[in-house]
C-alpha cells in the first residue's frame, strides 16, 4: 500500500497559533447602542462630557447647615425647609438654620456640609446637633467620581456591567466596539445524523456542531448553525460558501486528516487559493488542524478534528484566542496557573505536550489542586465534560502525584472551595 500523504508541517502549538493569529485582524468598529455593549471590546477611547456628580449633593440623609453653626456640639437650628433628590431648595441657608435633606438632593445655597440624621433629634421647631460638624462633610462634590474631560476607559477595555453604569451617568448612549465574530459552525461526515432516534450500522449522533455552537457563544461570538454535510466536495463547498455570506468566521469539524473522505483540504483549497494552512500540531490530543482565509471575502475557516475532544480541545486552544483577536480582545488566552497534582498524570515520551482533561479545585487557602477526570481517549466526550480545566503535561514521563504542573482553566467559576483530601 502506498505510503498517505501527512496533513502537512510539523509545527509546535506556540507557532500553530503565531501563523493562525497573523493571518488576522480585528473585525470593524461598529457603533452599539450602550445595553448591547457588555462583554464587547471599546474601538476607541472614552472621554467625560461631563462631571459625575453634576452639581453638590448630599451622601447621606440629614440635615444641610454651615459648619461653623456645629463646630460645637450640641446645637440647636431653627429648621427653615426641606429639599428632597430631584428638587431644589426655595431658600438659601442662613446663619442658626438647617435643612433637611435627603440621599442625592441638591446642596442648598450657604450650605456647606450635611450632618447625618443618625446624629441629630428634633426639637420644637427646630433640630439638635448632638456631634459637630466638619466643613464638607457628607458632601457629594460636582466631578468627585467623574471629571468632565477626563478620561474613562482606554481603547481594548472589556465593556462589563460596571462600565456600562459609568457610561450611562456621563449621558452615553452608544459606544463604538468591536462587534462579536457571527461564527458559523459546520459539521461534516456522511456518518454523522441530527436529533434522537434510532441509528442505523455505522451512524452516529452529531455532537461536535453543538459543542462548537455552544463553545463559540460562551466565547462571547453569535453563532450560525450551518447545519451537516456528507462527505462530498460539491455540498462541502456549497455549505462554506452559504456560511461566508452570513458569517465573520467559519469552524468546521472533519475532514482535515488524510482519509479518503477527507474533502475539506480539497474544498477550501479551491476557494482560498494559496491562503490556505495544514498541519500537524504537537499536541495531544487535537494533532491536525488547518485553516484557510477564503479569496475574495477574506473569511477564516478554521478546521477542527472530528474526534470530540479533539475538536474541542482545538477550539480552546487555536479557535478561541483566533475569535478573540477577530473581537478585538488584548487577552486572547484562558488562564493558566500552578496547581499541585492529587494522582500522579502519567504518559509517555512522543515529543508531544499533551492536554490532560483534569478537575481542579482550590483549598481553604486558595491553592489550586487537580485530579484526571477519566479516560484519556479523544473520543471519551463525557471526560471532556466533567472536566472543569486542562493540565498542559510537558513531553515525558509525566507528572507525580503532589507536583506543580501548570492548568489552563476552562470554567473558573465551577473551582470547588474547600478541603483538598491528599
Amino acid at each position: 500500500m502506498a505510503a498517505r500523504e501527512r496533513p502537512g508541517p510539523t509545527v509546535t502549538l506556540d507557532q500553530a497559533r503565531t501563523q493562525l493569529l497573523a493571518a488576522l485582524r480585528p473585525l470593524a468598529p461598529r457603533a452599539v447602542p450602550l445595553d448591547e455593549a457588555l462583554g464587547c471590546v471599546l474601538a476607541s477611547p472614552v472621554v467625560a462630557a461631563e462631571d459625575v456628580p453634576p452639581f453638590a449633593n448630599a451622601a447621606m440623609d440629614g440635615y444641610a447647615l454651615r459648619a461653623e453653626d456645629a463646630a460645637v456640639a450640641p446645637a440647636r437650628l431653627r429648621l427653615a425647609g426641606a429639599v428632597t433628590a430631584g428638587t431644589v431648595a426655595d431658600v438659601a441657608l442662613q446663619a442658626g438654620e438647617a435643612i433637611a435633606i435627603t440621599t442625592g438632593a441638591p446642596l442648598p445655597k450657604g450650605a456647606d456640609a450635611v450632618c447625618m440624621v443618625e446624629c441629630t433629634r428634633a426639637e420644637g421647631d427646630g433640630v439638635v446637633i448632638e456631634e459637630a460638624v466638619a466643613p464638607g462633610e457628607n458632601i457629594r462634590w460636582p466631578g468627585e467620581d467623574v471629571a468632565r474631560g477626563s478620561l474613562l476607559f482606554e481603547k481594548r477595555t472589556v465593556v462589563g456591567p460596571a462600565h456600562v453604569g459609568v457610561l450611562a451617568s456621563v449621558g452615553v448612549t452608544e459606544v463604538s466596539v468591536f462587534p462579536r465574530p457571527r461564527v458559523g459552525v459546520l459539521s461534516t461526515g456522511s456518518e454523522l445524523v441530527e436529533g434522537g432516534g434510532p441509528l442505523r450500522p455505522g451512524q452516529i449522533h452529531d455532537s461536535n456542531r453543538h459543542s462548537l455552537l455552544a463553545l463559540a457563544r460562551s466565547a462571547g461570538c453569535e453563532v450560525v448553525d450551518l447545519g451537516l454535510v456528507a462527505d462530498d466536495e460539491g455540498s462541502i463547498a456549497q455549505a462554506v460558501e452559504r456560511g461566508a455570506g452570513r458569517c465573520d468566521a467559519i469552524l468546521t469539524s472533519g475532514g482535515v486528516s488524510v482519509g479518503v473522505a477527507d474533502h475539506m483540504k480539497t474544498v477550501l483549497g479551491r476557494l482560498a487559493g494559496g491562503s490556505v494552512h495544514w498541519m500537524e500540531v504537537l499536541i495531544r490530543p487535537a494533532k491536525p488542524f488547518g485553516f484557510a482565509i477564503l479569496t475574495g471575502s477574506g473569511l477564516p475557516v478554521l478546521c477542527m478534528p472530528g474526534n470530540p475532544v479533539s475538536a474541542m480541545v482545538s477550539f480552546e486552544l487555536l479557535a478561541r484566542p483566533a475569535l478573540r483577536l477577530m473581537g478585538g480582545h488584548a487577552v486572547l488566552e484562558r488562564p493558566a496557573l500552578l496547581a499541585r497534582t492529587e494522582e500522579p498524570l502519567l504518559r509517555r515520551s512522543d515529543g508531544k505536550l499533551h492536554l490532560v482533561r483534569v478537575v481542579a479545585r482550590a483549598d481553604a487557602e486558595g491553592r489550586l489542586h487537580v485530579r484526571p477526570s477519566g479516560g484519556e481517549g479523544s473520543h471519551l466526550l463525557h471526560m471532556m465534560a466533567l472536566a472543569n480545566a486542562l493540565a498542559l503535561v510537558p513531553d515525558g514521563e509525566g507528572v507525580g502525584a503532589d507536583e506543580e504542573v501548570r492548568v489552563l482553566l476552562l470554567d473558573a467559576e465551577e473551582l470547588m472551595a474547600g478541603e483538598v483530601t491528599p
